[in-house]
């Protein structure tokens, strides 16, 4: 089917885990006549949540495409992961969308999750529909849960259906604008008229969207104040004028899993929803010009595109989802990637319906589709025509903000475990492996528990490699705090040549991690053993006497000794200085060291005080607090084995809204009380 791109709607279901996003895109593709059968999440048998992992955790974890037709208009669905874990997934959609519908339980309050992916969309310019689910439950409550979107976003909403009610469930709605009312059937909504009950709330409603309307285009403010109404065309153009600069954000309701109330909402997307032409937010720099341009919808312009996901197909191999600017693409051309320099052929070109990649001839401007077997192409870069250089602004990831230690379970899979994890990177840009030097552990580092938990599971499905996954060891150090003289001497005969190393060494605190100096005068210790006495201390710094973590800020001077002409050498010189240096270290007040980072946690006003009496009980010293507008940053010093599940804790404390990072600072004394709980724990 021919389309172009005003016929064409890019929009992202998005909200919390457990609305029902995923059973309200199934309900639009039932609808839509793209499936012939509505398929349950609790049964696996969804489009969107098709991943083996989603069907057994019955929530969705990755972003997932599919697409319909509904009057005409082609409507590409996104379904974003709604758990916090996943942040990553939907900033990938968002990218790609040019609108959303924001998914609420009837519940009577604002949902966890529902504030911050309001106001994200309201940063990127994303026009915003909210959906009220749940509408067939007993306890389902409409006003409430509108009035609580009232209170946070006042003047912004903008109720375009009444839901009629009949001993606590939906049974129709009433389309506010249009005047006409509808009773769900098995056959679909059927047109009944007005109960006389709802018309003083419609003619409300009505009045209240007409003022809404004309506050968003100056000849209606003009039409509105002279005449005192508008018609119902104009007070549709004023709602979309609205939409489309974020000022205004429909509400409606129904039930996705009973199919009510979705035929509305999808007639609602086709009428107020921008089209992909309309599509804000599609700045690029151009290279060759060194400028920056906006990319106009054309379908003869130059091609223009970005990767907006990279999944790895068992069978297709690597596909990467584009979301197409400008221009159109076919099978066997030539396109430029300048993130990385080359040129990519195209291979075969495919619409996605969740799982099932269909093969088409070719993919036009404002489309979502997905190309395989690129070989430099990922996540985020541009795709042009070869002779132009545009590039658009990467998509941002969040940073990791949990870290686990990671082991193959099994012996000898290390290396596998590790190239396994790397793979996985090209997908999912929110997490990172690496190797901590002064522990020698391999850590897994995320966005949250469960996201660590995916991972691990997901490596063992591709890979068939089990990990264990545990608290990282907190790099914990030692150093002295006074100075001592020590004495070690090293002798041994057993038969022919012996052993003999006798060295007097003094140690002391400095700043940096090691000093070593020789005060040796008269040949005590000839010089050809000197640097073989630095070697013995230098390998002892490796383990303190306190509980065998590292020594650091130590001095020490080798101020005299002895030695015997046939018997000494260097083997016996390291001996005698590993002995000066327990002896020394535990005579020179040995403490132990913990490391600090420097915490940054943005939160808003109403979880300031929480959050700040919580990094206090971490034993945090908090430097510094900024605010801007509703959020205020606080900077805290903390040591780092108290924030180690921090990301689920702050989650806990702002309802998802709380957001840190993380920096190492430094090293500090451990507070003698906690020090012996922590070295008796590792005796």
């Amino acid at each position: 089917m021919s389309i172009t791109a005003k016929e064409i709607r890019n929009v992202a279901v998005i909200g919390h885990s457990g609305e029902g996003k995923t059973t309200l895109c199934e309900a639009m593709l039932y609808n839509g006549g793209a499936i012939d059968r509505m398929g349950k999440t609790e049964d696996g048998t969804t489009v969107m949540d098709y991943d083996e992992l989603e069907k057994s955790k019955k929530f969705s974890i990755y972003t997932s495409v599919a697409y319909l037709y509904w009057k005409g208009v082609k409507i590409n669905l996104l379904d974003l992961p709604g758990f916090y874990d996943f942040e990553g997934e939907r900033h990938e959609g968002l990218a790609a969308c040019g609108a959303a519908i924001l998914v609420i339980g009837a519940n009577g309050v604002l949902p966890n999750g529902a504030e911050s992916v309001v106001e994200y969309c309201l940063r990127l310019g994303k026009p915003l529909i909210i959906f009220i689910n749940g509408m067939d439950k007993t306890n389902a409550d409409y006003t409430g849960t509108l009035n609580a979107l009232k209170e946070k976003y006042a003047g912004k909403l903008a109720p375009i259906q009444l839901p009629v009610m009949s001993d606590g469930r939906m049974t129709g709605y009433l389309n506010v604008i249009q005047e006409r009312c509808y009773k769900f059937s098995s056959q679909g909504p059927q047109e009944v008229e007005i109960p006389d009950g709802l018309k003083p709330a419609m003619e409300e409603m009505q009045a209240s969207l007409m003022e809404t309307a004309a506050e968003n285009d100056e000849f209606l403010l003009d039409k509105y104040f002279s005449d005192g109404k508008l018609t119902k065309e104009e007070t549709v153009h004023g709602i979309r004028k609205g939409i489309a600069a974020n000022s205004v954000i429909p509400v409606m309701a129904g039930s996705a899993l009973q199919n009510r109330g979705v035929i509305n909402l999808l007639d609602e997307i086709v009428r107020y929803m921008p089209t992909a032409d309309e599509r804000k937010n599609s700045i690029a720099n151009d290279l060759l010009a060194d400028d920056v341009i906006n990319v106009a919808c054309e379908e003869d312009g130059a091609f223009a595109a970005q990767v907006f996901k990279t999944v790895h197909d068992a069978y297709s191999g690597k596909m990467n989802y584009i979301k197409i600017f400008r221009g159109k693409v076919k099978s066997g051309m030539t396109l430029y990637n300048p993130n990385t320099d080359t040129e990519e052929r195209i291979g075969q070109l495919y619409v996605l319906k969740g799982k099932k990649a269909e093969l088409v001839n070719e993919l036009t401007a404002g489309d979502i589709g997905a190309l395989n077997k690129l070989t430099a192409t990922d996540t985020g870069h541009t795709l042009c025509a070869v002779g132009t250089k545009l590039q658009f602004d990467p998509i941002h990831f969040p940073r990791p903000s949990l870290s686990l230690a990671v082991k193959a379970t099994n012996k000898g899979e290390e290396d596998k475990m590790f190239a396994g994890f790397n793979k996985m990177l090209e997908e999912d840009y929110t997490f990172s492996v690496e190797k901590r030097a002064d522990t020698g552990e391999l850590i897994l580092s995320g966005q949250g528990e469960v996201h660590l938990e995916i991972l691990a599971k997901k490596l063992k499905a591709r890979n068939g490699i089990e990990v264990t996954l545990s608290e990282p060891v907190i790099p914990y150090r030692e150093t002295i705090r006074a100075v001592a003289n020590a004495e070690g001497k090293h002798k041994k005969q057993s038969g022919g040549h012996g052993q003999y190393g006798h060295c007097k060494v003094r140690f002391e605190p400095c700043e940096e991690h090691f000093v070593f100096g020789d005060e040796v005068v008269g040949g005590a210790v000839p010089k050809q053993y000197i640097p073989a006495v630095e070697k013995g201390l230098r390998e002892c710094m490796s383990r303190g006497v306190l509980a065998d973590f590292p020594v650091t800020g130590v001095k020490a001077v080798l101020y005299d000794g002895s030695y015997h002409d046939v018997d000494s050498s260097e083997m016996a010189f390291k001996a005698a200085a590993a002995l000066a240096f327990k002896e020394g270290i535990k005579n020179a007040k040995p403490v132990l060291l913990e490391p600090v980072v420097k915490l940054k946690a943005a939160v808003k006003g109403e979880y300031l005080g929480a959050v700040m009496g919580d990094i206090s009980k971490r034993r945090g010293r908090i430097s510094d607090s900024r605010t801007d507008g509703d959020i205020t940053t606080v900077v805290a010093e903390v040591p780092l084995s108290e924030i180690a599940k921090y990301s689920t804790e702050l989650r806990g404390m702002t309802r998802g809204q709380g957001k840190f990072t993380t920096e190492f600072l430094r090293y500090e004394e451990v507070p003698p009380q906690l020090a012996e709980k922590i070295i008796s724990a590792k005796k």
